[in-house]
């Protein structure tokens, strides 16, 4: 079994022949159809182990895999014991800040989900999070993935307390999906994460 240096050295297309010990397609009406859990398998060896992709996605430089999930068929027994389908697989919900992907630091999550753990601090602006300016005053704002929509919050007199309205906000939103989940786990980090 390859140590994660080694795999480093790797050209990625190649690690995914080497390890996967299971077979990855099927056909469907004739045509060849990749499993979908082979398909986020490939995708986490790739953003841990490719210097283009992280060349893109800097975020991931650091990210590993924990050495049993290197192998196709068990990354894909743990997966089947998972609500899986329809999801995304996540590796930093459950450990915030986490860089291992591995079967105590992943869980699956929805669209929704993810989408509002996003915080975009790439093209949110010079205010907080949730903050515009508008004129003299401070406008508050908060995506919600529920009803798909960016509800207006008000204009308040300072920054601090247009984003205290958008955390207010936030923190609903979040006990909402808490709420929703299947894994005890993931309701859990998300009160946790906006501390409801």
């Amino acid at each position: 079994m390859l140590d994660p240096i080694s795999i480093n050295l790797i050209n990625c297309h190649l690690l995914f022949l080497v390890l996967s010990d299971t077979p990855i397609q099927t056909s469907i009406d004739g045509k060849l159809v990749n499993c979908p859990i082979y398909t986020a398998w490939s995708g986490m060896l790739k953003r841990c182990y490719s210097k283009t992709y992280q060349d893109h996605r800097p975020t991931y430089a650091g990210c590993s895999v924990a050495k049993e999930w290197l192998l196709f068929s068990v990354f894909r027994s743990w997966v089947q014991s998972q609500d899986y389908e329809g999801k995304a697989l996540d590796k930093d919900l459950l450990v915030e800040g986490n860089k291992v992907y591995s079967p105590e630091t992943c869980c699956f999550i929805d669209k929704a989900l993810n989408n509002f753990l996003l915080s975009n601090l790439k093209t949110r602006g010079e205010y907080l999070l949730g903050v515009t300016k508008h004129g003299n005053k401070f406008k508050a704002q908060c995506s919600n993935p529920l009803t798909k929509s960016r509800g207006y919050l008000g204009l308040f007199s300072s920054e601090i307390e247009a984003h205290a309205a958008y955390m207010k906000e936030k923190r609903k939103i979040a006990e909402q999906l808490a709420a929703m989940q299947t894994d005890k786990r993931i309701a859990e980090a998300i009160l946790r994460r906006f501390q409801c």
